[in-house]
């Protein structure tokens, strides 16, 4: 053995000492890194705590969207490909929004999340919907105009400045352009854009409340509209042209650089030409055609999904506060239940199997008064009563099993909590069914008018995925024709049953 000299000792352990200390820090420093990243933004380290990793693989099937999964603000690469596998682990698909009104600092927000989705074979996930606002942007050239020649607005959206929808066509350049921008800077870096959705709603035409009346008083309205007393013709115009302002300006920029992407709009989807809900800014008008049941009024509804080239349907289902008063079934539940396999149905039934269907959910009251109508609220309206959770767990599985593709959640910052927390579950456990949700066809779209048993399954093969869900304490079987097939169909205690159609 060499023996170090007094002087070379010192080295040595000077030396040593260096590579300790240094050791030291690197991994005070590295755990300090690992924090840093393991912060997150409060609604997405929520959705984090509230969730678990799936048990069931989800395959090439469409992610869990929420909406407090948006938006985690800026990012590394590495934290970012960090937060994009634990939601992935989830079967959550996290959502950066464009900002045109500071594209850089949302380019800086958006691009290492899409390397880290581009890098984990996973869907690049976009909220456009800032991009869309305004085709109505309350400037004079988009006024109604009068006998006269005088400019004005409708007034009947609130605060909204609703313009002449034949007065928009301007309008489709400029946003237009800001698509354009947006996926150039994808293309520059080699990303792509795999799911894109706005929430565009209060703007461009719109026929419902008392738009109608204003159209009637505007000279530019009556010479685009030659049937102007036909309610019918004035909205399939109407829904013509704002199917026409969002496929020009919106879905064809997408499209022509990412033809694979989904492409769609809050509350745009196929269906049998009625809608079964009304929105926050929408009200029943009388003298407008509607299709009653109870004391509901469905609308009339074009056909606005088609014009659109949107890739994707998005139907709304939520629990609005009006629609309690609309039936009287009893126990309560059924009417939000009701309500909202008539709407998720109507897509189900009307979508074509090729067009993924993406649904809007909610489980809290959205409260937005007691009657949708305008005549004053009657004095036997009641305060609706919240939907058990077990009825919108239960109504989640039946929409799954109606043709709906994924959810996605919307909910105020203080109903995030418990609103992942009733979603989630019933995502993570329908993937065990994974080939039927991929492959299976829809059995039955029928939604029972009197409160009882409500079954929904889909086909695959000589089997059926059914669920049976029981509004009353009668147990005995139901039986189902499926392809000509009788099957039997047990009381079943909230399972989800695989059975086989008889030779």
């Amino acid at each position: 053995m060499k023996i170090l000299s007094k002087e070379n000792s010192k080295q040595f352990f000077s030396f040593l000492a260096v590579l300790i200390l240094g050791a030291l820090f690197s991994v005070d420093y590295l755990a300090a890194a690992d924090k840093e990243e393991a912060v997150w933004k409060k609604s997405i380290q929520l959705v984090l705590d509230k969730t678990k990793p799936l048990k069931y693989d989800r395959g090439a099937r469409l992610p869990l969207y929420l909406w407090p999964a948006m938006n985690p603000g800026k990012l590394t690469d590495s934290s970012a490909e960090n937060l994009v596998s634990l939601l992935n682990d989830r079967g959550i698909g996290l959502v950066c929004s464009w900002n045109y009104e500071n594209m850089q600092e949302s380019l800086t927000e958006c691009l290492p999340i899409a390397r880290a989705q581009k890098k984990l074979g996973l869907r690049v996930n976009i909220n456009a919907t800032s991009l869309m606002n305004s085709f109505c942007d309350g400037s004079e050239e988009t006024a109604h105009i009068d006998s006269a020649g005088n400019p004005f607005f409708d007034d009947a959206f609130g605060k909204k400045k609703m313009g002449c929808p034949f007065r928009l066509e301007h309008r489709i350049a400029p946003i237009r352009g800001r698509f354009d921008r947006f996926t150039e800077e994808y293309l520059k870096e080699n990303l792509s854009v795999d799911f894109v959705f706005t929430d565009w709603e209060i703007d461009g035409p719109l026929e419902w409340n008392r738009a109608y009346d204003s159209a009637k008083r505007c000279r530019i309205c009556q010479e685009h509209l030659p049937q102007f007393d036909d309610f019918l013709a004035y909205q399939h115009e109407l829904r013509r042209i704002r199917s026409r302002l969002q496929r020009q300006a919106y879905a064809a920029p997408i499209l022509e650089r990412f033809p694979g992407a989904l492409v769609g709009n809050y509350a745009v989807y196929p269906h049998n030409g009625w809608r079964y809900w009304y929105d926050y800014f929408e009200r029943f008008v009388e003298g407008q055609p509607s299709l009653v049941d109870q004391n509901a009024h469905y609308r009339h509804w074009s056909n606005d999904f088609e014009g659109t080239g949107f890739t994707f349907a998005m139907p709304v289902v939520y629990p609005w506060s009006w629609t309690w008063n609309w039936y009287d079934f009893e126990p309560g539940d059924y009417r939000w239940f009701y309500n909202g396999l008539l709407v998720a149905g109507n897509a189900g039934f009307s979508t074509p199997r090729d067009v993924p269907i993406i649904a809007f959910v909610h489980w809290h009251t959205v409260d937005v008064g007691l009657q949708v109508d305008e005549r004053p609220t009657s004095k036997n309206a009641e305060k609706p009563q919240q939907m058990s959770e077990w009825a919108y767990q239960e109504l989640l599985w039946h929409m799954l099993l109606r043709g709906t593709d994924a959810f996605f959640l919307w909910c105020t910052e203080k109903e995030q909590s418990k609103e992942v927390e009733l979603l989630h579950p019933v995502w993570a456990a329908a993937q065990e069914y994974g080939e039927f949700l991929e492959s299976g066809i829809p059995v039955t779209f029928d939604v029972p008018k009197n409160v009882g048993a409500v079954v929904s399954g889909l086909r695959l093969g000589n089997q059926v995925l059914v669920r049976r869900t029981d509004f009353t304490q009668n147990q005995s079987p139901l039986t189902l024709t499926v392809s000509g097939k009788m099957i039997k169909i047990p009381a079943s205690g909230g399972r989800c049953m695989v059975l086989p159609l008889s030779k």
